[in-house]
Order: structure tokens, then C-alpha cells, then sequence
């Protein structure tokens, strides 16, 4: 090793690894390096080695994560190893030391630095990107691309990511746009994983040989015990065999999945989590973290074990524990504790376990994270956001199931997902294996689970597209042309290129096959082309006189659906047939249709679209809806709904009409006028006409694919340049750049100070003055419909609005809004997400000075949830605050984040 890597290796508590050892001595020779790697595998200690390096020479060096929480953990680790003096914080609410030598931020913050033109950019010398991977992330994986495209020449860039099947593809792109990158790829754990299945009350290994396999032959050699296991369960109709053999003895280990004498170890029974933590704990296996993709299910795991009066450390342990939490929370008086959560959290830790999920405080997860940590809680109930790049490593990890909510719906995990998930189990240095248990349940599938636990194939996929702001910073900095230049350089266009590559020689080869489909369709009595040709323009006409029908049809529905009042009893049809009334008529508005919301006999409040419906819908009765009606109320929707089962009127006719409608004036005079062609055409009376058309049909079917591809082709040639175009287009049409795109406007410029996913319509209320007349609390809670996204079952609830103020402002943001949505349609760009109320009532009653219980009282709205939402106000109350130019504006933002930021979301900053 050289000296400095050397001199580095002496100060770690254990000897580094050959990819270690290789990622360091790239950097100390002066190159960038890429770093891809297992889960826990040690990736850090190259980052760490860069930041050793620039206090030896006097250069600065950034840590970079993708996330607050681990940007908290690292400056910690940091500043324990160099001094506070030495070790700063940039997490956008949080400013510690901010010109020190060493600074950890999230990767958002050093993109600003490097737009700003920052002063603390002076003396980089080196950036660690922690989990550079997450560039793949859709809504914020651009800011990665950003800054390795941006940040200076001689900026050493260290990049850690999880183990990627590309890292060579993407370490091509590195070397291309910085120069001078290495690659290190590991695919080694430091810790043997093991791999189990639970079935009823048995565990059994999922290999043969227990452990994940390396060689991608033995990828299918799943425990034959196991299938039988799963096949004897499915047969009984129970959970699992109370008895069998197969599994392994832990202590004793044999090797072929057998234990070597006695009775067969056991984790628990069915699906009783308390059974599988008491028997983990028999087993010596504990600390475990058991991943469950739900939050309400991991607080309710730790009301089972409570119930149970499970203990898994002892009194004294459990009082120490108590006292932290205690001291921790001492910010918080005042606030009611009942609906933080807090006495359950209590009770848990006293007893050795704890939740772990983003709906909790923030203040009270760092704490279940440090005693984790020091093992002080042996078990952790989870949501798979703890595994996404938290150093809160465990003996055991189990999944509960295999399907999580995406936002959208019900998926399977992918293996990426598993891999990081079970990747906490093994303690590097301190466990001499780790332990996987999946728990099986009806249509679980060993050989499934056997792929997601084997499969080494994990893509990194670039997710980057050009902003608005993105491309206001860009002109400003270095013009137009040079930033197209630039964009073409991304990460996204390099494998959008090489996938030209592949596409372009399958376009070649398609064209000799429909070389060979022309030959077999020749026809001796004519052109069997042109003929094919004309039997294909019958077939297209047809179906455009079934669409237009169909549209006909479906714009009869769109004018009845405008047609429902207030009140009105319809009927619907479909999965969720029954019932309805209209709670909120449709509000129709130019560019886009209204949608009326309907309340169902079920209590379902939701937007009635032409989708749901077969046909046109005709009231067949009247109900009154309350004026005071809030659908966003439990105890609202079912008083209505109750009311709406009981008194409906009797329908009298179908709301839903299905009769169908011939086109009017008979059939289509091209239609006759083609098959009037087609008799008369030679090739008509071939014996062999048939025969020509099967083939011409496979000329005709391949000749739409070549041309799809070809379509591809041409999109993906400058795709992202393009994509820069049309966001131009859109600024220059609304005067943030001058005619000609090049130069960049007074609102310009204060676009470029705006980083919200909706910075535009920001950007635009702050031009048109929609927030000059708010109060504090109103301008905080008129910014929170600018970063709330709500879950897909809230989208379409009517939102409370507080005030007349802020009711004026809310309107004129959707009507920005719809005139931004309008001009992206023009220029063939994806809509900007509308803005959403849905939390501005909550918003305002705590700027207003409201307790939390007060705040959160009849919403779903979680306390952790709330908080997160919070700093973002305040996050991008400060950029407005910077980029206005009002000074009753700027004035009213600073007093909006001091009304924002106090307690319980205060409570989480460094100390």
C-alpha cells in the first residue's frame, strides 16, 4: 500500500479489504473512483479515505447523501473521528459550520452551491457521492447527474453505490464526462448470508448449501425439503407442517440442510410475530429487523409484543433506555405525547423494541436507531425506508411478504429491493453470519423467492430529464448551445445512445426479412402489394367507424357527467356498483374537463370519470347534501351514506343507457368505393390468394414493428437535447428567457432560486403577486400545496381552506397551474403535478400557534408525515423569501418559517 493509504489503514479497527485497499489507492493516485458493492460490505471507508486526504493537504472535501437522515448519521461518525471543528452540516434546515474543511449535506444542497456560484465551493478537492445509485430515483435522481456533469475539472468525485450489474457501463460514462475514473466492483459480503424460508411453525434453509449461492449455477438448487414443506401446506390448507425435517441446526451446522441430531429449531408459529421474536431470541439470532411494508403494521407488531408482555433485555438495560428516550424528548413539552406516539415507543424500548418508520418523529427514530446501533433494542419493526443507506445493521432480517404498496399499487419487490433489504443482516466484525427469513404464505413460491434471493442482475437506469429550473441556471451559466452540449453529455443520453446501437442493427436485420416476406407474396396476376395494401386500408377505416362511435359515445358521457348538480342520486356500475350522490358538481375549465365527486353507499368518496361508466348517466333522484359536508370526515361520509342507503328515491330507470347508435348516414362512401377496388383488382381472382395473404399479413405486421423501432431510434438520437428544447420553448413563451432562449429574464432569475419539483408555477405566483396579501399563516399554508403529494386515495377529496385569503390565492394557483399544463401539452411536455391542499388546513392552524393534537385532530395525517412536510415549507419558504422581490413578501416568508418551525419540528435539529 502507498504511505497515505497506509497511514489511513493504521487508524481503522480492522483490515480493509482488497476492493477497499484497490478504491483507495485510485484516489491517493488521483483518479475518481466508482465503488460498487454489498450492502454493509464497507464502501464507507473508501469515502471516509477521501475525506483523510483532503485535512492532510488542506483541501476541503463533501459528503454527499441522498437523504437528512443519513446525512445526521454521517456528520456524527465524522466529526467523532476529526472534531466538531473540523466536520460540518448542510441538510437545508440545518446549518452547522458550514465552511469547515469536511461537509456533509444532501446531494440537493451542493447542486444549489454549484448553480449559486457558492464561495464555500473554493478549496474542493474532493465530493463523495453516498449512494450515488439513488440517480435512478424518478423524482430525484437528476440532482446526482447534475452535479457530476457540473462540479469542476479538478474535483476528485468518489462515487459508493450498491452492487449494480452496469457499474462498467456507468464507470464508461464517469471516465467520459470527468476523466481519469477507476471502477471497483465487489460482489463479496463480508458475512455469509444465509437464506430461510418459514413454513407454519419450520424454517428451512432455501439452498441446498443454505447460503446464497455465488456461482449463477446453483442459482435453482432449492431445498428439496423446502418444496416438499410448501407443497404438504398448500395441499393441507394450513400455515405449514407443525413437524418435519430439513432445516438447520444453527449451533451444529450440517451440510445438507439437516441438523445434525435433536429436534428440529423452530422460529414461531404462523403468523404471530411474537412467537417469531421469543424464538429468535432462543436461538441467539437477535438483534433482528423485521421489514413490513406498512406503517400501521409495524406500530401494531410492537402493540403485540407489548400485549404479550414480551421482554428482550433487562430491567436496568430497559430503564437506561427509558432515560434516553426521556432526555431526547425533553424539547417536546408541552406537546401532547398520546399522539406522537411516544408512551407506546416508551414501553417498547423498556422491553428491548421499537418501530421504525417515516410517519414517526424524527427525533424519536434517531433514537431507535442509536440504541439498535449499540444494542440496546434487539428488535425493529420497519418499513424498507430504514435500508436505504442507514447504518443500523442486525444479526437477522426478516420479510413478513414479499408485495409492498408503491404509491400507485400492490407490486412484488424487485431483487435490487430484496438484496438491500436483507443486506442489513450480518454485523461486520461481530456476527460470523447473517440470517434471511422469509416468511412463506399461500402463493408464495420457493423457486421465486430462490430467483429474488440469487439474481445478480441489478441495472442502473438513469431517470434524468431537464427542469425548468434546471435550464434557466444552465442559460444563465454557460447559454443555450453549450447547455444542449452539456445535456447530451448526461448519463441518460450515454445509454440512450448505446441503445441506439442494438435498435439501429435490429432495424437492419428486419429489413432483410421483409425482403424475403415480399418474395413469398409475389403474385403472377399483379401487384399482390398493392393489393394487400388496399385490403388493409379496409381494415384500418373500420375500426377508425367503431372509435368514432366509441368517442361519440364517451362524449355524450363527458357532457352528462358536466350536466350532474349538487345532490343528485345516480347509479354506477363496474367493480364498485351501487349508490352514489354528487357531493361537488364538475367544474369545467378550458383545456381540461371537470370531473364531478360522488359519494358511494360504501362511503367512498371519489372522482367520477367517463372510465367508470358504460354510457351516459341520468339522475333518478334528489338528496340533500349538507352544506357543512367535509368529505375528507369520517363521521361526514358515513352520515351521508347512511342517509343516501335509507332515503334514496325508488329508481325509476337505468341510470346508465346502452343502447347503441348506428353512424349516421350509412356506411362510409371510401369504405364502398375500397372494396369496389379490391373486387376489381387482378390479384382478387389468384387461386392462390389466400395463400399470398398470410404471408403479405407477416410483411404488413413486421414492416409496423420496423417502423416502430425506427421511431425509437430517432427519438432516443438526442432525446434528452430535445427534451431541453421543448422546456425552452415553454420559458421563452412565457418571458423567463427572450425570444431567442439565449438569455435569461428578471423572472428568470428568480426561477433560478426556486429548487420545488413545481418550480414554475412558484416561480409564476411569485410574478403575479398571488401571495403579496397573505398572513404568515396563510403564505405557509399556500407553499404547502406546492410540496404535498397526496396518497392515491386522497388525491380527489375536496380540501378545506381556512380563509377567504387564502381561498383567492388557492384559485389562482390552479388557474397558473392549468395555464402551465396547457403550454406543456403545446410542447409535448409530461403535465406538472397540480397543486394540492391537501394539508393546508393542518398547515395553517400550526402556524397559527395550534397544538399538535389540535393540528392533527379528524386526519389520517401522521406526526412524522407532518413534520417532513414542514421542513419543506420551510425549505422553500426560505427560497421564496431569497427571490422575491417584494419586501412585504420576504418579510411575511421569514415570519411564515418561524411560525412553521417550532416544536416538534424544531425538536429535530444537531446538536
Amino acid at each position: 500500500m502507498s504511505d497515505a493509504v497506509d497511514a489511513f489503514a493504521a487508524g481503522v479497527d480492522f483490515p480493509l479489504d482488497p476492493f477497499q485497499i484497490e478504491g483507495c489507492e485510485a484516489i491517493a493516485a488521483g483518479h475518481g473512483v466508482l465503488v460498487a458493492a454489498p450492502t454493509g460490505a464497507g464502501k464507507t471507508i473508501v469515502g471516509e479515505f477521501a475525506v483523510h486526504l483532503a485535512l492532510q493537504r488542506g483541501q476541503k472535501a463533501f459528503y454527499t447523501t441522498p437523504i437528512k437522515a443519513l446525512s445526521n448519521q454521517k456528520y456524527h461518525e465524522l466529526a467523532a473521528r476529526h472534531g466538531h471543528a473540523q466536520v460540518g452540516l448542510l441538510t437545508g434546515d440545518t446549518s452547522i459550520n458550514g465552511e469547515a474543511p469536511v461537509v456533509v449535506m444532501t446531494t440537493e444542497v451542493l447542486r444549489n452551491m454549484i448553480y449559486a456560484g457558492s464561495s464555500t465551493l473554493e478549496g474542493l478537492g474532493f465530493v463523495v457521492m453516498d449512494e450515488v445509485h439513488y440517480l435512478a430515483d424518478r423524482f430525484r435522481g437528476a440532482v446526482w447527474e447534475e452535479v457530476i456533469i457540473h462540479l469542476a475539472p479538478s474535483v476528485q468525485l468518489v462515487s459508493l453505490s450498491a452492487t449494480v450489474s452496469n457499474a462498467e457501463e456507468f464507470g464508461d460514462w464517469l471516465d467520459e464526462v470527468r476523466g481519469g475514473n477507476v471502477v471497483v466492483v465487489s460482489e463479496e459480503r463480508p458475512v455469509p448470508l444465509w437464506q430461510h424460508m418459514q413454513v407454519g411453525k419450520e424454517v428451512y434453509d432455501i439452498f441446498v448449501d443454505g447460503a446464497t449461492p455465488s456461482d449463477e449455477a446453483d442459482r435453482w438448487r432449492v431445498n428439496p425439503l423446502l418444496m416438499d414443506a410448501v407443497r404438504s401446506a398448500s395441499r393441507s390448507g394450513e400455515d405449514g407442517p407443525a413437524r418435519g425435517r430439513g432445516g438447520r441446526d444453527r449451533d451444529r451446522r450440517g451440510r445438507g440442510g439437516r441438523p445434525q441430531g435433536g429436534a428440529r429449531q423452530r422460529f414461531g408459529g404462523g403468523a404471530s410475530r411474537t412467537e417469531v421474536i421469543t424464538q429468535l431470541d432462543r436461538e441467539g439470532l437477535l438483534p433482528a429487523i423485521t421489514f413490513i411494508f406498512s406503517r400501521v403494521g409495524c406500530e401494531g407488531a410492537v402493540g403485540q409484543l407489548l400485549g404479550n408482555d414480551v421482554r428482550l433485555i433487562s430491567a436496568a438495560e430497559g430503564e437506561r433506555n427509558r432515560r434516553t428516550l426521556e432526555e431526547r424528548s425533553a424539547v417536546l413539552e408541552g406537546e401532547d405525547l398520546t399522539v406522537l406516539g411516544y408512551h407506546q415507543l416508551l414501553a417498547g424500548l423498556e422491553r428491548g423494541y421499537a418501530p421504525h418508520h417515516a410517519g414517526m418523529l424524527p427525533i424519536f427514530r434517531e433514537v431507535v436507531e442509536e440504541l439498535f446501533t449499540a444494542g440496546r433494542v434487539k428488535a425493529v419493526f420497519a418499513t424498507e425506508t430504514l435500508a436505504l443507506g442507514i447504518n443500523m445493521p442486525a444479526r437477522t432480517v426478516v420479510l413478513e411478504k414479499l408485495v409492498k404498496f408503491n404509491g400507485e399499487a400492490h407490486v412484488e419487490i424487485t431483487p435490487a429491493e430484496y438484496t438491500q433489504l436483507t443486506g442489513r443482516a450480518g454485523r461486520r466484525g461481530i456476527d460470523v453470519e447473517g440470517h434471511a427469513v422469509v416468511v412463506w404464505s399461500r402463493g408464495m413460491d420457493p423457486l421465486s423467492v430462490a430467483g429474488l434471493a440469487s439474481t445478480r442482475t441489478y441495472p442502473l437506469r438513469s431517470s434524468f430529464a431537464p427542469t425548468y429550473n434546471m435550464a434557466v441556471n444552465l442559460v444563465a451559466t454557460v447559454g443555450r448551445q453549450t447547455a444542449r452540449e452539456i445535456l447530451e453529455s448526461s448519463f441518460a443520453q450515454f445509454q440512450a445512445d448505446r441503445a441506439v446501437v442494438g435498435l439501429a442493427s435490429k432495424v437492419r436485420s428486419q429489413q432483410e426479412s421483409l425482403e424475403g416476406y415480399a418474395e413469398a407474396m409475389h403474385c403472377e396476376l399483379g401487384d399482390f402489394r398493392e393489393y394487400a395494401q388496399i385490403r388493409h386500408r379496409i381494415s384500418d377505416l373500420e375500426k377508425s367507424g367503431r372509435k368514432q362511435r366509441s368517442a361519440t359515445r364517451r362524449a355524450e358521457t363527458a357532457v352528462s357527467l358536466d350536466n350532474l348538480e349538487t345532490g343528485d342520486v345516480i347509479r354506477i356500475g363496474g367493480r364498485r356498483s351501487g349508490l352514489a350522490v354528487v357531493v361537488i358538481p364538475a367544474r369545467p375549465y378550458k383545456g381540461q374537463s371537470g370531473e364531478p365527486m360522488v359519494l358511494t353507499e360504501h362511503k367512498q368518496v371519489r372522482r367520477l370519470t367517463t372510465s367508470d361508466l358504460d354510457g351516459p348517466v341520468t339522475p333518478f333522484g334528489k338528496l340533500a347534501v349538507p352544506r357543512s359536508f367535509n368529505p375528507r370526515s369520517a363521521r361526514h361520509r358515513t352520515d351521508l351514506a347512511t342517509t343516501l342507503r335509507v332515503k334514496a328515491p325508488h329508481e325509476g330507470a337505468p341510470s346508465i343507457r346502452r343502447e347503441a347508435k348506428e353512424a349516421a348516414g350509412g356506411e362510409d362512401a371510401r369504405l364502398v368505393r375500397l372494396r369496389q377496388d379490391l373486387r376489381a383488382h387482378p390479384c382478387h381472382a389468384c387461386p392462390d390468394r389466400e395463400e399470398h395473404a398470410r404471408w403479405s399479413e407477416r410483411w404488413w405486421r413486421l414492416k409496423r414493428e420496423q417502423s416502430a423501432l425506427q421511431r425509437t431510434v430517432d427519438s432516443r438520437t438526442g432525446s434528452v437535447a430535445a427534451r431541453f428544447d421543448r422546456v425552452v420553448s415553454v420559458l421563452v413563451d412565457l418571458g423567463y428567457l427572450d425570444e431567442g432562449g439565449d438569455a435569461v429574464s428578471a423572472d428568470g432569475a428568480r426561477l433560478r432560486r426556486l429548487y420545488s419539483e413545481k418550480d414554475l408555477l412558484a416561480a409564476e405566483c411569485l410574478r403575479a403577486g398571488t401571495w403579496k396579501q397573505l398572513t404568515p399563516a396563510e403564505l405557509a399554508a399556500a407553499v404547502s400545496m406546492l410540496v404535498y403529494e397526496p396518497r392515491r386515495d386522497d388525491a380527489d377529496l375536496m380540501p378545506r381552506i381556512p380563509t377567504d385569503g387564502l381561498a383567492i390565492a388557492w384559485e389562482d394557483m390552479q388557474e397558473r397551474w392549468r395555464d402551465i399544463e396547457a403550454r406543456e401539452h403545446t410542447a409535448g411536455l409530461d403535465p406538472t403535478d397540480p397543486p394540492d391542499a391537501g394539508i393546508a388546513w393542518q398547515v395553517h392552524r400550526w402556524a397559527s400557534g395550534r397544538r399538535l393534537d389540535e393540528v392533527l385532530l379528524d386526519s389520517d395525517l401522521t406526526a412524522g408525515d407532518f413534520v417532513r412536510r414542514c421542513k419543506q415549507i420551510v425549505d422553500l419558504l426560505d427560497q421564496i423569501a431569497k427571490a422575491s422581490e417584494e419586501d412585504r413578501l420576504r418579510s411575511t416568508a421569514r415570519k411564515a418559517i418561524d411560525a412553521v418551525m417550532r416544536g416538534v419540528v424544531a425538536a429535530d435539529r444537531i446538536d
